[in-house]
């Protein structure tokens, strides 16, 4: 079945070229970090323990790109049920400081419906997207996804959750407050 017509127009590309994570020995620390700490660093960026399992599983990654292709292999093999723990795991987008109550209404509204008809959180990835337009980004997302048949609508929610955890490792392995990473 081909899928290119039916997903929206905002969904992510893979972005292009290698991903520049400067600061190598965070990478180096997450990859003798004992197996626990780096489950639960892992469990921080996709609540799946399946994907944390099999990412963490894989160590040592030589570098950063490596260590996002492994990511998003195991993104591409959750399960239903893996999805739907994934899932289960989100919360909903923030909205930008001084959103008009209107605004709060009116997505309050959107993931309602939108929950009602899937049965799960609306998850979207918003890297890249200024703060001034990630309204506007989630609402057109939740109205143009709630055309969606469950099971495109499935495909969309992993292909967001992969975004997600992508932009979530690679701000683990930017960030030198997480508890693998060693001075």
């Amino acid at each position: 079945m081909t899928r290119g017509s039916t997903l929206p127009a905002h969904r992510l590309p893979h972005p292009p070229g290698p991903v520049a994570i400067p600061d190598l020995p965070l990478l180096r620390g997450f990859n003798t970090a004992p197996a626990p700490e780096a489950h639960r660093a892992l469990l921080s960026c996709l609540r799946s323990p399946r994907w944390a399992h099999r990412v963490a599983a894989h160590r040592p990654y030589p570098t950063p790109d490596a260590l996002l292709a492994a990511s998003d292999e195991a993104a591409y093999d959750l399960t239903s049920a893996d999805l739907a723990q994934a899932l289960a795991g989100e919360s909903l987008p923030a909205l930008p400081d001084g959103t008009y109550e209107a605004a709060h209404t009116a997505l309050s509204a959107a993931h309602a419906a939108y929950e009602a008809k899937f049965g799960h959180v609306f998850v979207i990835c918003l890297a890249g997207v200024s703060p001034r337009e990630s309204l506007d980004r989630v609402l057109e997302g939740i109205r143009s996804r709630l055309a969606n048949d469950p099971e495109d609508e499935r495909v969309v929610a992993t292909e967001e959750l992969r975004h997600l955890a992508r932009e979530r490792l690679i701000a683990l392995l930017t960030d030198g407050t997480h508890p693998y990473v060693r001075s």
